[in-house]
């Protein structure tokens, strides 16, 4: 059944929505003081959980002077509280065998925990210290400044990265999701500690703020852990405050040319001493809540997305061009990326650049057969159920789905969107996105 979760209202603390899942797990979602929201699923006979705390920013969302605060954030958040120091937020998990990261997106930023279910309230009170509380300590600061510059480093030592940071940066070009998620060195470099603790006290507050938790978790217990924890932090929690809307997004993606989208495709080539060159063609595509993005699934997983994808057969095993091909897309709030990747010998670039090409154009142009349906719906409905099996991803689909597809459906309803795209509407797709100026980026030991 599917659970529709409001932009705002109802969305007062004190309202509450419940809905059944798959295999007797149970969604529930609260709306706590302060507009902080609270989703959970409870998973009868599992001893484990992850427990998420999701703050609705992203790399997108950073103000000039402010770029790379968001994944600064990320790093910060782990280096101490007003109540703990580094070490202790680090030996909480480490004592009782769980695992803490963050991760930071274009839109969104998470932190979370997977722990035995006995010690979700420790998670929770950690994580929440850390959202509330960190310190921004101006000498940590500048330590990880340092650890942040060689993250960035490590990353631009991966040409496979590389192209997909700079193919990003084409077909988005100037608008803000067109900018890296870590920021860039001069960035990072750049950025003073009073703008990163802006950033920090504009964004980090409770309308902003969603808690999902899946396991072995009790939804009532849960809440109170968490208004406990944050009022422990020192927020003020308003009974009357509702929670910030959902970002705007549109009925459909924006039109090349507008809001900072490049009006025509985009050409890079970087000149790297690499023994791959590695290139992306591809467009923009369809936004996070367009009703195709199911259609998109399945003609990725057609043009790329395994090994009986046609990129993979026709690049590497009958022409023995490349050992990675691939095809990819993402969805954002106004817009997407759809691209076409491959990894070759420099001197076969323009032959697979081609091939990839073709293939894209071949399957806009003739559409796709019943047999690839039928394979591509099955390899997608037994990930997307292989998928659901731990707690971390059960966590992930309930804050993505409060933050940015404004439903949860259930397995059952996934599986049926899945089963209902048919080959026209693939091809139609296909067209649509090969109309599309199209961008390529190359890199490696190219000539111009």
């Amino acid at each position: 059944m599917t659970l529709d979760l409001p932009l705002v209202a109802p969305g007062r603390p004190g309202s509450e929505q419940s809905v059944g899942q798959d295999g007797d797990a149970h969604v529930r979602r609260s709306v706590l003081p302060g507009g902080v929201r609270v989703l959970t699923e409870h998973m009868p006979g599992l001893r484990s959980a992850t427990v998420g705390a999701w703050v609705g920013v992203g790399s997108r969302d950073e103000s000039d002077g402010h770029h790379g605060s968001t994944h600064f954030l990320e790093h910060l958040l782990f280096k101490g509280t007003a109540r703990r120091s580094a070490m202790d937020i680090a030996e909480a998990f480490d004592a009782v065998g769980g695992e803490a990261n963050a991760a930071t997106g274009k839109e969104h930023t998470c932190y979370y925990a997977r722990v035995l279910d006995t010690d979700a309230p420790m998670a929770v009170d950690v994580i929440a210290d850390m959202v509330t509380s960190a310190r921004i300590d101006p000498d940590e600061l500048e330590t990880e400044r340092g650890v942040i510059l060689e993250e960035l480093a490590m990353n631009d030592d991966d040409p496979s990265d590389v192209v997909h940071e700079q193919f990003a940066a084409a077909v988005l070009g100037e608008h803000p999701l067109g900018r890296p998620i870590g920021g860039t060195p001069d960035t990072i470099r750049a950025v003073p500690r009073e703008a990163v603790w802006a950033h920090y006290r504009e964004h980090y507050r409770p309308g902003t703020l969603v808690v999902t938790a899946a396991g072995g978790i009790d939804h009532d217990a849960l809440c109170a852990q968490v208004t406990q924890a944050l009022a422990d932090g020192g927020w003020a929690l308003d009974p009357e405050a509702a929670p910030t809307g959902r970002r705007t997004v549109a009925t459909r993606a924006l039109s090349p040319g507008t809001d900072g989208l490049p009006a025509q495709g985009v050409e890079v080539t970087l000149r790297r001493s690499t023994e791959q060159a590695n290139v992306i063609i591809g467009c923009t595509a369809l936004t996070a809540t367009d009703p195709r993005r199911f259609t998109l699934s399945v003609l990725n997983a057609v043009l790329g997305g395994g090994m009986s994808s046609r990129l993979f057969q026709e690049i590497r095993e009958k022409r023995g061009l490349a050992y990675s091909t691939y095809s990819f897309a993402s969805g954002h709030a106004e817009t997407g990326t759809f691209g076409l990747y491959a990894g070759c010998t420099p001197t076969r670039i323009d032959e697979v650049e081609a091939l990839l090409a073709a293939e894209w154009e071949r399957l806009a142009d003739s559409g796709i057969t019943a047999a690839e349906l039928e394979r591509s719906i099955g390899q997608l409905s037994g990930g997307l159920v292989l998928g659901m099996e731990d707690t971390g991803s059960r966590m992930s689909r309930l804050g993505k789905a409060e933050l940015v597809h404004g439903e949860l459906l259930s397995l059952d309803e996934s599986l049926e969107r899945i089963r209902a795209v048919t080959a026209a509407q693939v091809q139609e797709l296909a067209a649509e996105l090969a109309g599309l100026p199209r961008s390529v980026v190359r890199i490696g030991p190219l000539g111009d």
